[in-house]
């Protein structure tokens, strides 16, 4: 199945009736946009940030995950691991902002062309579409196709366990091929609240749902998670 504009733009206007369940469950407090706009900290080997992974339908704490940059280059890398050491797949960016291999799904996924982590503009005005490739690292013969759309949603102050931030808020919504011929109208969205004076989000939220091909009947329901900065430095 090719993605084309006209299915992207028909699965975001059902987004979110399929996703069954509307996003968000966290709730900042609108400000002003800043003035200066803060800068966005640049990646330094060192750089931590521990977040809270939980399941929005029970509330649970699913994971620990603490994320340092390990190198910076043409590539920055971001090891991952969870509370009791154990090693997760590493994020690889490049440039700084542009997401190349992505370890936040259930398969690790490489992008080409890369996506944007953030808003191109720190603009409650911004917004726009992507259109690329990916790799499932678990069916690497395959390149499938991936829309998203961000759009920039505004400027808000959010408490997370790490403290209080002033984050830009957007979503994306995302269209994508499944590796798994059998699941069609896969969607995607996420709510993300971006500190520029971390270099990452402070709070994100993420669900989903698909078809089977050739069958008739509701969404299928994945899962819905939450994820909340403990601490950085």
């Amino acid at each position: 199945m090719k993605l084309s504009r006209r299915t992207f733009i028909t699965s975001a206007a059902l987004a979110p009736v399929a996703c069954g369940i509307p996003l968000s469950y966290e709730h900042g407090t609108p400000v002003t946009t800043p003035k200066p706009l803060p800068i966005i900290r640049p990646p330094q080997v060192g750089q931590e940030w521990t977040y809270i992974k939980k399941d929005v339908f029970n509330g649970k704490t699913l994971e620990v995950i603490t994320e340092q940059i390990g190198s910076v280059g043409q590539s920055i890398v971001i090891n991952r691991a969870t509370a009791d050491g154990g090693q997760l797949p590493s994020e690889i960016q490049g440039p700084w902002g542009t997401i190349k291999t992505d370890p936040q799904w259930p398969h690790l996924m490489e992008f080409n062309p890369g996506l944007p982590l953030w808003p191109l503009e720190l603009s409650v005005k911004w917004s726009k579409q992507f259109d690329t490739k990916y790799v499932d690292a678990g069916y690497p013969e395959s390149k499938l196709g991936w829309q998203e759309y961000m759009s920039v949603q505004g400027w808000e102050s959010i408490v997370v366990p790490a403290g209080e931030f002033i984050a830009l808020r957007f979503q994306n919504l995302i269209n994508f091929e499944s590796s798994d011929p059998n699941k069609v109208d896969c969607i995607r969205k996420e709510t993300i609240w971006f500190a520029p004076q971390i270099g990452r989000w402070v709070a994100r939220e993420a669900s989903g749902s698909y078809q089977i091909q050739g069958q008739v009947g509701p969404v299928i329901l994945e899962g819905s998670y939450q994820w909340q900065l403990a601490s950085y430095n």
